[in-house]
């Protein structure tokens, strides 16, 4: 294990300026407070109604993870992330092949949101070509992400208004709906949780399997380290506060759902299953919901693009990626802008080829979305393995509550990767080869003096 050093006080550092609100907004605003209603249509089904329960064992799941990234952003306040635990607690080659997979997950994420976002924005604006919405999309997100990390917060702050202004209409108009219908049975407002008609306990574990991807995206909060203030202490609790905070406001969302639309009927659509509801509700919903997905989707794009840029600086600083081009930060916004203006266009590049290699199988939306699942439960078991080794292989006491929270992370993350779709297998593997043949040559073969895992001064 390598021994931290620090950056030279000269060179331009990123600013220590967000809160722990901060924090919890942009982990909110990147997983987005509407995460189960895109695939709500799919755990209804998969679940056989117990859309609840799958979102409450997924959140339960999660955290286990959670709580290793947390704790080791408190070990290693850096913007490398997974990157630099595995790298420190394992070895610099694993942690190399951690970092490429989380920027397999960390550049997909705003890809295949500028690809959602277009073609939303071409269905209600259709004069306007998909390849000019998806141009604009990836501008803004790059120019907002160049104004500085406050600037960010703020436009998350905004969106996450206005989305809770959405969410709580829908409450309302949910128990307006609820109330103002006759119930059936006694057992009405239980078989959410609990239908024992329906009752199937693998159907259940196997809807879980894809709510738990409803929680991707927290880990982005650990890029931030280097920018938060206090990261030892806030990183952890923020890390643990929006899956928690994202878990309950997602049970209560698909709980209200569940109340209008009874699992026997079946949705005209299920990929937009959730549309359907909220129109069932109240009819201008329909619009509206529509709309706030495409704000969401947005949100969660920016913060995306925001994250992998700090992913990369963290890999460049470290000589993992080229240092003069990606390890260097703005002097003015305090922003690493080469990163930012990096993922920008390979976003924009994504939203073109993406659709043409899923081909006839499905969408640029589907396959990206696969492929980021691909990319980010190999870095979740990477931060469960190095949170694993520090807390309890190394630890003189070898306590019960640093052994389980990581082996059940690292076995929930296995299991999923196992069940992810051949084709994002494929692709997986070869982003996955590409990058470690990249990484063997940069670094003569994985050598661990070439690959420094730099940490910042905490004063700054």
């Amino acid at each position: 294990m390598s021994s931290p050093t620090t950056t030279p006080s000269s060179a331009p550092k990123l600013r220590r300026s967000l809160t722990l609100w901060d924090l919890i907004l942009y982990g909110v605003i990147v997983i987005q407070p509407t995460a189960p209603m895109s695939v709500y249509g799919v755990l209804s089904q998969r679940g056989r109604g117990h859309v609840v329960t799958t979102i409450l064992i997924a959140m339960v799941a999660m955290l286990f993870t959670a709580i290793s990234y947390g704790r080791m952003a408190r070990a290693y306040p850096s913007a490398g992330s997974a990157f630099t635990y595995v790298g420190q607690e394992i070895n610099p080659a694993l942690g190399y092949v951690t970092g490429w997979s989380m920027v397999m997950d960390y550049m997909l994420n705003p890809m295949i949101c500028v690809i959602w976002i277009s073609q939303q924005a071409h269905d209600f604006a259709p004069g306007i070509p998909y390849w000019g919405w998806a141009t604009f999309f990836a501008l803004v997100f790059t120019l907002l992400n160049l104004q500085g990390v406050k600037t960010s917060a703020r436009v998350n702050s905004g969106l996450a208004a206005g989305m809770g202004v959405v969410i709580a209409i829908f409450f309302v108009a949910a128990a307006r709906y609820v109330f103002g219908h006759p119930h059936d049975s006694a057992g009405f407002f239980t078989h959410p949780f609990y239908d024992p008609q329906t009752w199937n306990s693998k159907a259940v574990l196997g809807g879980t399997s894809v709510a738990v991807l409803t929680y991707i995206g927290f880990d982005g909060i650990s890029t931030l380290s280097e920018e938060a203030e206090n990261p030892r202490r806030n990183i952890l609790l923020a890390t643990v506060l929006t899956c928690v905070v994202i878990g309950l406001l997602s049970a209560l969302e698909v709980y209200a759902a569940q109340l209008i639309w009874p699992v026997s009927r079946a949705f005209p659509n299920v990929d937009t299953a959730f549309v359907h509801v909220a129109k069932q509700a109240w009819a201008p919903l329909f619009a509206i919901v529509g709309f706030t997905l495409v704000v969401a989707n947005f949100g969660s794009g920016m913060g995306a693009q925001l994250g992998a840029a700090r992913l990369l600086f963290g890999m460049g600083r470290s000589n993992a990626l080229p240092k003069s081009f990606f390890g260097v930060v703005d002097a003015k916004r305090h922003v690493p802008r080469n990163g930012v203006i990096f993922v920008g266009a390979l976003a924009l590049a994504g939203a073109f080829l993406l659709p043409w290699a899923a081909g006839g199988e499905g969408t640029g939306f589907e396959l990206g979305a696969n492929l980021l699942n691909f990319g980010a439960l190999i870095a979740f078991m990477g931060v469960n393995a190095a949170a694993f080794m520090r807390y309890f292989v190394r630890a003189q006491e070898k306590k019960l509550m640093n052994f389980f929270p990581p082996v059940l992370g690292f076995v929930i993350c296995a299991v999923l990767w196992w069940n992810l779709s051949s084709k994002s297998r494929v692709f997986g593997a070869l982003w996955m080869a590409i990058g470690i043949a990249f990484g063997a040559w940069k670094t003569r073969g994985f050598r661990g003096e070439l690959v420094n895992f730099d940490l910042p001064a905490e004063e700054e």
